[in-house]
Formats: C-alpha cells, structure tokens, sequence
C-alpha cells in the first residue's frame, strides 16, 4: 500500500512541483492539503487518501522549516470483498528549503530541500516505512510576465521496519517533475504539472508517470484555496486523485 502514497512534498498545491518560495524571517504559514485516491487494476479496486498539515517557519529571508504530519486511509477490495481497510497518522516529516541563488533580472532563482522522515506511521498497516528515511530536493524556479515555471530533481532514500517491504521495495527513488503556472486573474492562477520517478516495487519494469491540472483563488494576499486533479499516464501510477487544499500566511 505505500505504492499508493508519495512521500510528503508541500508545493503551491495542488501541485508536486514545489518552488523556491520562502515566507520570510518569522513568517509562518499553514497548508492544509487533501487527495482522494481511485485506482483499479482487474479485480482489485483500492480507494484511500491522506489529509496533510503543513507549518512552514522563515528561519531567515531565504530559509524556511518545514514540519509536515498526514493522517492516510486506504480501502483494497477484490471482487467486492474487502481485503484491507486500515487508517491512521503517516510518517512525520521535517524539511529546510534554502534559497541560494538568485537572478533577479532573470526572475530565476534555485533552491536545496534536505529532509527527514520520521516513523510515526504504523508500517504494519502500510501507513510508513517503518525506519527514518531522507532524502533532498534541487528546485529551479523562474518567473515572468504571465507566470512561473518550475522543475524539481529529487532522491529520497527509503528505508523499512518490515523484512517483506525490505524484500520487496526498492531504497533509492528518483523524481523529476515540471510544472507552470498561468495567472488568469490577479486573483486565479491556473497550474499544470507533470513528473515520474523510481516505481518502488523492485522488479517493475515501468515507473510511475503522472499529470496534474488545477486552480489556485486568492481569496486575501494570505489564504488561498486550490482544486486539481491528478491523472495516471501509465498503469503504474494511480488512475486518478482529486486535489484540494488551503494556505494561510501570517
């Protein structure tokens, strides 16, 4: 089941794709994000999801800590009965994203985000690993007149409390995603994402590929509200997800 949960990753949800954004020294900020998962394969049928707060901190202008603590659930039937139903608290995780390059002519800066997960997660029902994992992100972001793009490249190394999900999950996955977003107002933004990365399943020929489309409405300069969706582009990702979250800053 941990095949159906990413590890945490606090973007401008909905999207993946996180960017060089800090909040500024003593700033906070608070995301509550969700996504509902439905994925079919033959006679099996999974649904699940997770609910995720975010507090990130400004250290410093260009530092931020990022505290992230998700609550998951998943159901797996086959031919309608029920061969798990489990939910509870995931693994905690602590980032720090430092901004050590920019370019502001060029609207171009770049960002380092090591981070740490903890295993606050019950790895017996598949709710974590079991062991603390790490891993680190490299974030480009660049913005101009109509928006921003962004890419991000990251290895996150896994590591596992249970000797089957040793057996049988690879450690070291890699991520690579882009993503853009278009301001259609001063107040919404229009956003679309595309990634893939390492198919945790030791053995799988084929890695998960996934495209995300979405909005973001501002509602002040401090708390916006966001929808997307999240589609499959193979059959080793998720068929679908639907997105939805809000931030706040203070």
């Amino acid at each position: 089941m941990l095949m159906f949960f990413a590890a945490p990753v606090y973007a401008a949800h909905p999207l993946i794709t996180d960017d060089t954004g800090t909040q500024g020294t003593g700033r906070f900020q608070l995301e509550l994000n969700s996504e509902f998962i439905d994925d079919e394969e033959g006679a099996f049928e999974a649904t699940g999801g997770e609910v995720a707060a975010a507090l990130s901190y400004g250290l410093a202008e260009n530092v931020d800590l990022v505290l992230g603590v998700p609550w998951m659930w998943y159901d797996v039937k086959e031919g309608g009965a029920t061969l798990a139903d489990e939910g509870g608290i995931g693994d905690l995780s602590l980032e720090v994203k430092w901004r050590f390059f920019e370019y502001e002519d060029r609207g171009l800066s770049i960002a380092l985000k090591p981070g740490v997960t903890f295993p606050t997660g019950d790895d017996i029902k598949g709710l974590g690993n079991g062991k603390v994992s790490g891993g680190s992100a490299l974030i480009v972001s660049k913005e101009g007149v109509l928006g921003k793009l962004h890419l991000n490249l990251a290895y996150t190394r896994n590591e596992y409390g249970i000797e089957e999900d040793a057996l049988l999950l690879r450690n070291d996955i890699w991520h690579a995603s882009f993503a853009g977003e278009i301001n259609l107002t001063a107040d919404i933004t229009a956003v679309g994402n595309i990634g893939q990365e390492t198919n945790p399943e030791r053995g799988a020929e084929e890695d998960p590929a996934f495209f995300i489309g979405g909005l973001i409405y501002s509602v002040t300069e401090d708390f916006d509200i966001d929808a997307g969706i999240k589609w499959g582009l193979n059959d080793a990702e998720t068929d679908r997800a639907f997105l939805a979250g809000i931030a706040a800053r203070f």
